[in-house]
Formats: structure tokens, sequence, C-alpha cells
């Protein structure tokens, strides 16, 4: 079980207007989700992973030592709370995810995995890929891979780059890959929140279940090990990565027992055309129709081209201003967005 403290660090709470530092605070929000966590892990047989991501202050431009102090605020809640192991995750940067598993390493003998944010074109720099994995291992995490920001298969492409690096490095480690739920192949290199239905018209682009199974296998022959899902996993893509791996895991994925696998009970369906699509090869050779003839199959990324060091990523406590939205809708940019 993770803790469900993604982006709860004290700057990004109180980020923009977000009042939940001052209502809640910080450490509050931490307690409450390592406590969640447990909770949930003891009614089985689970481990608890206390999880921190990227920083608005690094964004700004802030020091190291500023920058670490907001990991380490988070790191001392789930310290005491005995999690299991710490996960360093949705990092942008290659820099920001060093110093994150840096404190991280200073503050606990925990295990530390580590996952940035970014596909096979490395990271918002210009790092390679590969580069990337290799650092993160340098800089002392137990465990490397990609979260976010990518569907599965190109996921799967960053953590081939990344295998290579590391193997080339002479370097081992133990791989993770946590994709999104929603299928990507157009977004650019900063991801998903580049493309125009980001958030909120992205349910078109939802895997099936039959998706990530595949992408389950895939992941499991390129020796990844820690498998899972971020952004768009339901829990029926979950259920679906563990039926997938069953023999290898030696068990039955727990829920299995709500359906048939591969659509086999659709024997018991009243229409014959129904009946004949209980089998295997039809849902692992299914080409879905989106069910819109005006929409295109890609969409055109925004791809403004800023990150850290650009003045209009430089993070405020003030609520964004209708103005400075309005001077956002007209903005112009060399690489010719608006």
């Amino acid at each position: 079980m993770q803790t469900f403290t993604f982006y709860a660090s004290d700057d990004k709470l109180e980020n923009r207007g977000n009042i939940a530092a001052e209502k809640f605070t910080g450490a509050a929000i931490n307690q409450a989700a390592c406590d969640l966590a447990r909770q949930v892990a003891d009614e089985g047989d689970a481990l608890v992973g206390g999880g921190f991501s990227q920083t608005p202050s690094y964004l700004s431009g802030k020091t190291k030592a500023e920058v670490q102090a907001e990991f380490k605020k988070q790191l001392d809640i789930y310290i005491a709370n005995n999690v299991d192991f710490i996960i360093c995750e949705y990092f942008e940067h290659i820099e920001e995810m060093e110093w994150a598993i840096e404190v991280s390493k200073k503050a606990t003998n925990l295990p530390v995995c580590s996952n940035m944010c970014i596909g096979p074109e490395g990271d918002l720099h210009g790092v390679p890929t590969s580069e990337c994995a290799v650092r993160m291992a340098k800089a002392g995490a137990d465990v490397v891979g990609i979260n976010c920001h990518f569907d599965p298969f190109v996921c799967l492409e960053g953590m081939r780059k990344m295998k290579q690096g590391l193997e080339e490095a002479g370097i081992k480690r133990h791989l993770m890959v946590q994709p999104l739920g929603f299928l990507t192949p157009d977004a650019s290199k900063q991801g998903f929140i580049d493309l125009p239905e980001f958030p909120f018209g992205l349910e078109p682009r939802i895997c099936t279940r039959w998706e990530i199974q595949k992408y389950a296998r895939e992941a499991y022959e390129l020796g990844i090990r820690y498998i899972g899902g971020c952004c768009g996993f339901e829990p029926y893509h979950i259920r679906a990565i563990s039926e997938e791996l069953e023999t290898e895991r030696g068990k039955t994925a727990a829920g299995s027992e709500k359906h048939g696998k591969w659509g086999s009970e659709l024997r018991m369906h009243t229409k014959p055309w129904v009946r004949a699509r209980a089998h295997e090869a039809y849902w692992r050779n299914l080409k879905p129709a989106s069910g819109r003839p005006y929409c295109p199959s890609f969409s055109k990324p925004d791809a403004w081209g800023v990150t850290k060091g650009h003045e209009l990523l430089e993070q405020q406590k003030e609520t964004t201003t209708q103005e400075e939205v309005n001077k956002l809708k007209t903005k112009s940019f060399p690489n010719g967005s608006t």
C-alpha cells in the first residue's frame, strides 16, 4: 500500500490559493495517509510505502537545502509511522530526484524506490533517460523506474533505455514502472499534461483491461518486477496485471472470482454473436473504436517548452487571478505555441 501523499509537501499545499496547508497542515495530511495505508495493509500481507514528489520550491529556483527541507518534513512522518520503504516519485528533473534520494538515504536505512515522470526522450533539462537511471542508482536508489505522464507502452520504451543505461554502466538495480491508464502515443516530452484533453477529457483514452494484460507481460519479460499503475488506472486494471502474472506469482488474483477470464462467461449470453466472443484470441486482438467519428486519433500537444528556470514556473501562495489567466491564454512561445 502506498500512502496517498502525492504532491503533499507544504509548499504544494499552499500553492496558488490552495488552503490545505493552512486548514489541515501538511503534517496532518501525511499522518492521515499513513494511518489509512497501514490500516488497509494490515488487512492482508502488504507493505506500506511512504511517497513524496517533486516540489514547487524546485521549479521556483530555491536552493538544494530549501527543497530537501520540504522532503524531510514528509520523511519524518513516514519514519515515525514505521513505513516499510520510501518512494520518491513524479520527478521531471534528475537533479531534484538526486536531492530526494540523498535526503531519504540520510534520514533512514529503508529501501528507496525512485520513479521519474519522463519518457524515452529524457528529463525536462535534456538529460537522457538512460543517464537518469544511472544517476538515480548512483545517488543510492535501490529501485529505479518511471511513473505517470505516459501510457504503458511509452513507459516501457523509457524503461528499456533505463535498463540499457544501467547495464552499460555495470550497475544492477531492481526496476519498477507505474504508467498512466490512458493511451498517449501523441504526447510530447512533457507527457499527458501537454495534451489538450488534460485533465478533464481523457476518458476516451482509457486502456482496456486486455491492453493492461499485454503491458504486464511485456514489463515482466523486460525484467521489471514492481509493476503497477498511476493516473487513470482502475481496480480492474490492477486485477488484469495480477491475472496476467498468476503463473509467475503462484496464486490466483484477488477478485478473479467475480468475472470470467477472457470473457469466458459470455458463453451464457443470449445473443450468439456475443457468445462467439467468449475466448482469449478475440479480446487479445480487438481494435476498439472510440465512437466519435469527428474526433482525431491524435491530438496536438501544447508543448510550451518551459520548465525550471522559466519565470512562468515561479510559484506563489496567492491565487492565480483572472488577469493572469488571460495573459496565459494569449502567450506566445518560440516554438510556435500560443
